[in-house]
């Protein structure tokens, strides 16, 4: 089936031109300058009220007595003399004339019919379609039918085609009755509902037909089938005929209109000569007539119904108005039944939706809210295959390619400027776009991803599996062409034309890499879906943000409060030392021995509260003071560590080790100092070995191997590390060392201590944006390992 004359995958060279599918988007067909010899075509130029154009069969249809069209040789002095330059009360009847006036103001770019009448002197009926534009009065005379005894009772026949339709339960059930009602009221052999897809291509959804014919149903056909301009048309007139397809055109006499010098636009005129390579098109699929009704959805072509005959056929103004109402009523019952399983369907996908972001709410991370239910993100888009990318991490759902596909894939994915500019991208031959696809086009034919953060890489995807498709094509649409001559036409001029192919056999094509196609509801949703999705992380970012707020106000108040408080203590607990370590010194020969142990408790108890106050005051000032950061050499701040505990060193007969330098880093040299100072002798003190030694060294980036590392450690940074011998840690107690004041010993074991330095030790580490974490056997010793990226 074919309504239009463009086809696919031609170009041709022919002399100094090229003739390409193009050309027949070019052929200007609103403007043909011909008419079908069925009737003829009269322009009136309103300013005047005079004829100025006409068709040349108007002269046979005018003349007293005349049959009408089997007449068809042109007279143009009779057209001269009767019609060109006469007003229309030289044609038409008075009563005729107040006809036409009265219906003027719905005449403009709205073709009607506007009465049934004989012409002045003929004596021969004629349906009058009229219209105007530009200032002209367009009107299309057709011999009216005989008058039969029994006339068609239309208004029966269209309420029983009506009821029909709206017993109809499904789309393609409405399609059926449709093309059998439209036939039964038209009388063509074959009549075909015809729908578009989104590429441009159209397939056969319903037919009726002579049991005789070769059946179309189910036939694809190629978008260029039917021209750009040829679909415009559709759209502005709905009803088009052709009564005869051997018919010989009838030019327009003159062939320009004298008030503008330029073609008359014959886009509304039911009568408008037909391309000839659709002509030639029907000739070839051996049609004899045709009657095409076209099928719209808020003002877009949806598709057509499509009347065969295979002989000539003419159908009168009743019987074409008929089969034109039932098109309009089709047109707003597909719509709306297309409307309502669209609806039916976004309503699914709203409440699938609606679960996701309910099980998003509920937790703080992203990822464990998405896939709290593997079936919702599945469902959500009847989709087998999904997958969820979110920083370095990936998770893959149903069916879908490897991780390392998925990753390769996320990779091209961020290149991609469409999913930059709207956040989504979607195909259905992802190998087409992506040749890597190709590997996993069963797994992933179809995409769609949406990107939910700033972070690019971090997507929700899902997979449709690739379905292998028989395509059954009226002709094979790869060589739907040929070059043949030029054609007729106010415009044809001697251009080549492109003839369409002869064979409309039923030609099958396998296609491979191609998945069901995203419905724009689905896209929509997937939309909403990330809209919903950045509305939680935003709303959890802000979340985030105001603990970290809150805690860092906590915490200022906290270092000020113990600064404030170990400040004001430390004053008093040195005069109670004081003042107990002089009574010891001067007065413990007059006491007891209970007086004199008694004493020296108090002694000791308020050195050791002075030594914590000393840890509380330092841990304070940690929180407090700004850094003073500037380039160092960590193997100088180091060694000056080492000078310092040189004393300690050699009471202990600890060894150390660096095995080469240390890097130079942005620190603060004083307080890069104290790390290792805080490490060290938490080493020296720590160990129950007769050899005993202390390792400092350094990792580069490239030298961690398989060192387990801290979440969110900077894969840039240099790590540094002091290792021991010494009694080691058990691993459930390795967080545990650095809360202040902790100790996993007796208070006089391992020389005492506050407990406090493993905790300053990571508050300054953290101070320069770094971790500071351990690694330890119990009884093996023991990895300090901190990073410094101030």
């Amino acid at each position: 089936m074919s309504t239009g004359n463009e086809s696919i995958g031609a170009q041709v060279r022919l002399g100094s031109q090229t003739v390409d599918l193009t050309s027949c988007d070019r052929e200007p067909i609103h403007i043909p300058g011909y008419v079908q010899p069925h009737g003829f075509l009269l322009v009136v130029d309103e300013a005047s009220g005079r004829i100025v154009q006409a068709s040349a069969n108007a002269a046979d249809f005018v003349r007293p007595g005349n049959g009408g069209p089997d007449q068809a040789t042109p007279d143009q002095t009779t057209l001269n003399q009767a019609v060109l330059g006469q007003p229309l009360g030289a044609l038409l009847e008075p009563a005729s004339l107040e006809q036409l006036a009265s219906a003027r103001e719905n005449l403009e770019g709205n073709p009607l019919h506007v009465f049934t009448a004989p012409l002045r002197g003929t004596g021969a009926r004629f349906d009058v379609i009229a219209h105007r534009q530009g200032g002209l009065l367009l009107l299309e005379l057709e011999p009216a039918p005989p008058q039969a005894p029994n006339p068609v009772d239309f208004y029966r026949l269209i309420k029983t085609s009506l009821a029909a339709l709206g017993a109809a339960q499904s789309l393609t059930e409405f399609a059926q009755v449709g093309a059998r009602e439209v036939r039964a009221l038209s009388g063509y052999d074959r009549v075909m509902i015809y729908r578009f897809a989104d590429d441009g291509t159209g397939q056969i959804i319903a037919e009726d037909k002579q049991d005789a014919l070769t059946p179309f149903l189910g036939l694809h056909y190629p978008a260029s089938d039917i021209p750009r301009q040829a679909r415009a048309l559709y759209v502005l007139n709905m009803l088009r005929i052709v009564g005869d397809v051997n018919y010989e055109p009838v030019p327009l006499i003159p062939t320009l209109l004298p008030t503008t010098g330029a073609p008359t636009d014959m886009s509304h005129c039911v009568l408008r000569s037909v391309s000839p390579v659709h002509v030639q098109y029907l000739q070839n699929m051996g049609v004899g007539a045709t009657l095409t009704i076209s099928i719209l959805r808020g003002g877009e072509l949806w598709g057509l119904i499509a009347c065969h005959h295979q002989t000539p056929r003419r159908v009168g103004y009743d019987v074409r108005a008929a089969c034109e109402f039932l098109g309009q009523v089709m047109s707003l019952q597909l719509s709306a039944k297309e409307e309502h399983e669209e609806q039916a369907y976004r309503l699914r996908l709203g409440h699938a939706r609606a679960r996701l972001v309910e099980l998003m709410a509920r937790h703080d991370d992203l990822i464990e809210g998405l896939l709290q239910s593997d079936l919702d993100l599945l469902a959500f888009l009847d989709a087998p295959g999904a997958a969820v990318c979110i920083g370095e991490e990936v998770v893959l759902l149903g069916t879908t390619p490897a991780r390392a596909e998925v990753l390769e894939l996320a990779g091209w994915l961020a290149e991609q400027h469409e999913l930059a500019d709207n956040g989504l991208i979607h195909t259905d031959a992802l190998s087409d776009d992506f040749g890597p696809a190709q590997a996993y086009q069963r797994e992933a034919s179809g995409l769609l991803a949406v990107q939910v953060s700033a972070r690019r890489q971090d997507l929700v995807m899902w997979f449709r599996p690739e379905q292998v498709q028989t395509v059954s094509w009226g002709g094979d649409p790869s060589k739907p062409v040929e070059v043949g001559s030029a054609g007729t036409g106010v415009l044809a001029g001697n251009e080549p034309r492109l003839t369409p192919r002869k064979s409309f056999e039923a030609w099958q094509q396998t296609v491979r890499g191609r998945s069901v196609p995203w419905r724009l509801s689905e896209l929509g949703a997937a939309q909403d879906l990330r809209a919903a999705i950045l509305s939680v992380v935003l709303r959890q970012a802000e979340q985030v943000g105001q603990l970290n707020a809150d805690l860092s106000r906590s915490n200022a108040e906290l270092d000020a409060f113990a600064y404030i408080a170990s400040h004001d203590l430390k004053e008093p607990l040195r005069g109670l030392h004081n003042y107990a370590t002089f009574l010891q010194e001067s007065y413990s020969e007059r006491m007891d021995a209970e007086g004199q142990h008694k004493l020296g408790t108090l002694v000791r108890l308020t050195q050791r509260m002075e030594d914590l106050i000393d840890s509380l005051l330092l841990f304070s000032r940690v929180g407090r003071e700004d850094l003073r950061v500037q380039e160092a050499d960590l193997g100088e701040v180091l060694a000056g560590v080492l000078e310092m505990l040189q004393a300690r060193l050699e009471q202990d007969r600890v060894q150390v080790r660096v095995p080469r330098p240390l890097p130079r880093l942005r620190v603060d040299r004083v307080r890069a100092g104290e790390v290792f100072n805080n490490l060290i002798s938490n080493a020296i003190k720590y160990t129950d070995k007769p050899q005993r030694w202390i390792e400092i060294g350094s990792l580069s980036p490239a030298e961690r191997g398989p060192l387990r590392v801290p979440e969110g450690l900077g894969e840039s940074a240099d790590i540094f590390y002091v290792r021991d011998n010494g009694i080691g840690i058990r691993e459930r107690h390795l967080e545990g060392i650095f809360r202040i004041f902790k100790r996993l010993h007796a208070r006089d074991q391992f020389g005492g201590g506050t407990g406090a330095g493993l905790t300053i030790a990571r508050k300054l580490v953290e101070r320069h944006g770094g971790q500071l974490w351990a690694h330890s056997e119990l009884g093996q010793g023991s990895t300090f390992y901190f990073t410094l990226e101030a």
